[in-house]
């Protein structure tokens, strides 16, 4: 399974930004996907994650801005990020993973969201 993510890229303060993540090849049964950053010098963080037919989870930094969603049809998670901020500034990793059996864990390449004037 390999994960594509897109839709990265440079925006101004306030700005909007979809980040799409399609994985090739199948998914075994339910699992959470989710969203990742990693910010210059810092540790990756989970911005924000959805199991399947659960409820969403998100970061207390992008609560009420970030949205998470996910079509099944097309084994892709996307992720509305509003009124981005400088601090938002990362690279942003999608993850798809099943903690139990047959378990698996799934990392896309990861792209890079810059937010500045």
């Amino acid at each position: 399974v390999q994960l594509q993510a897109s839709g990265g890229g440079l925006v101004q303060p306030g700005g909007s930004l979809r980040l799409s993540c399609a994985a090739s090849g199948s998914i075994f049964g339910l699992n959470t996907m989710g969203w990742y950053r990693q910010a210059p010098g810092k540790q990756r963080e989970l911005v924000a994650d959805i199991p399947s037919g659960g409820s969403t989870n998100y970061a207390d930094s992008v609560k009420g801005r970030f949205t998470i969603s996910r079509d099944d049809a097309k084994n892709t998670v996307y992720l509305q990020m509003n009124s981005l901020k400088p601090e938002d500034t990362a690279v942003y990793y999608c993850n798809v993973r099943r903690t139990y059996y047959p378990a698996y864990n799934y990392w896309g390449q990861g792209t890079l969201v810059t937010v500045s004037s």
